[in-house]
């Protein structure tokens, strides 16, 4: 997350993923009610362009297990993903969330959406809020996701969000949201005037957008850990507090009632940086456009982006190198972008200086984007079309939250009409 891809990037699955027998995954009820055992992290390689064949690391009691493969089971897996409407969507988005969704979507059952309750925790502009949401959607179909694959839906629309949200808070220490470093950081640049109850239980609302749709694996970086180790504890804590023998009393099936998920650390060149400071994050929220490359920025403005951008005064370029974030930031950028590997990149620019380099990048985000800006253009003209495609969206994705959110009431012991 962080607040721009929630890093809600969810694969699910209805049977458990597939690991080395060597395995032994044990839970322990008495961490049920404490604070933060270390997440497992399955960490995804080098280069990698979808879930087949890659390895999984996790903790030290596991001996190279193996991520689950789309074609090791007859139940296709579900993948979720999220990024808010505010803002224009830009490449950091682009290349560390949807890019991917274009892949998954023929590997998994796959459902993507714009997370507009999300974005009404900080100010905004409630005049711009549903066009930025169609905008948004547009964008996810104009990059290439197929609405005969996946479905694309509103997170307002699906009702079941708000309603496990605020049950869910019912569950939560309020100590545990005080320690959130995301609210600490967001509420000191917000001022005390602008600080709502909306920011503080902020990661509540992620952990129902998790937990809504079981999910297995979350892919996060480094600045939404601490948002998924607070999703498993809340998970683990309902889950102890109302699940298993007590749900069964109520008529339940009994056992766990959410599947407790685990962090994917995302691969090279997801983390995106700013044009300005190749430490910082590329964002929507940075005061500067000339930090970032929207989606939809013209030609001239990409070039004059790119020229202008930090760089170094090395005469050559280089990855990896930590005294020069920005270098490797635009090489990264450059890779991904191509999908070139880091080994064809640093071959075809050794002999290259930064002009020269900053016109092959130009000419490569362009000609990517082109398409994606045509395609765009199509889709908003046709208002009804979208409007069909996030009515259905949302259809389908409440179908599969309802029965969730029906778990946890029964199990929660509501009385139910």
């Amino acid at each position: 997350m962080g607040r721009s891809v929630l890093s809600h990037f969810l694969i699910l699955s209805n049977a458990a993923p597939r690991f080395s027998s060597s395995l032994s995954c044990r839970i322990d009820a008495s961490r049920f009610l404490r604070r933060h055992e270390p997440i497992r992290h399955c960490r995804l390689p080098v280069g990698y362009n979808g879930f087949a064949g890659s390895r999984c690391y996790c903790s030290s009691s596991v001996s190279e297990p193996v991520a689950p493969e789309a074609s090791s089971s007859s139940v296709k897996k579900r993948m979720v993903s999220g990024v808010q409407p505010t803002g224009s969507i830009h490449l950091g988005n682009y290349l560390g969330a949807i890019k991917n969704w274009v892949l998954f979507q023929d590997m998994y059952d796959t459902l993507f959406f714009i997370v507009d309750l999300h974005s009404i925790t900080l100010p905004y502009d409630a005049q711009e809020l549903s066009r930025v949401t169609k905008k948004t959607a547009a964008i996810y179909m104009a990059c290439g996701v197929d609405t005969s694959k996946a479905s694309i839906f509103v997170q307002s629309h699906v009702r079941a969000h708000a309603e496990l949200y605020l049950l869910l808070s019912s569950a939560t220490p309020m100590g545990w949201l005080n320690r959130m470093i995301q609210f600490k950081e967001k509420s000191r640049k917000a001022g005390d005037e602008n600080i709502s109850v909306s920011l503080l239980t902020y990661p509540v609302l992620m952990a129902a957008d998790i937990l809504l749709y079981q999910s297995v694996f979350v892919p996060v970086g480094e600045d939404q850990k601490q948002h998924i180790e607070f999703t498993r504890e809340l998970a683990e804590r309902v889950n102890y507090l109302y699940g298993g023998r007590k749900w069964k009393k109520l008529g339940g099936k009994g056992g766990a009632i959410f599947k407790v998920p685990e962090a994917l650390i995302p691969p090279a060149g997801a983390r995106v940086m700013s044009l300005t400071d190749g430490l910082s994050k590329m964002s929507k929220s940075a005061p500067s456009d000339q930090s970032r490359i929207n989606l939809l920025d013209p030609k001239d403005v990409i070039s004059n982006k790119i020229k202008r951008c930090k760089t170094d005064s090395f005469s050559f370029l280089e990855f990896d190198n930590p005294e020069r974030p920005e270098c490797n930031n635009l090489l990264s950028i450059y890779q991904v972008i191509t999908n070139k590997t880091k080994q064809e990149v640093a071959l075809e620019c050794q002999d290259m200086n930064w002009g020269i380099f900053k016109n092959v990048l130009t000419d490569a985000l362009v000609d990517h984007l082109h398409p994606i800006q045509v395609r765009y253009e199509e889709i908003m003209s046709d208002t009804g079309y979208l409007d069909s495609v996030l009515a259905e969206g949302a259809r389908k994705a409440a179908d599969i939250a309802d029965v969730t959110l029906n778990n946890v009431y029964q199990a929660m012991g509501f009385f139910r009409r």
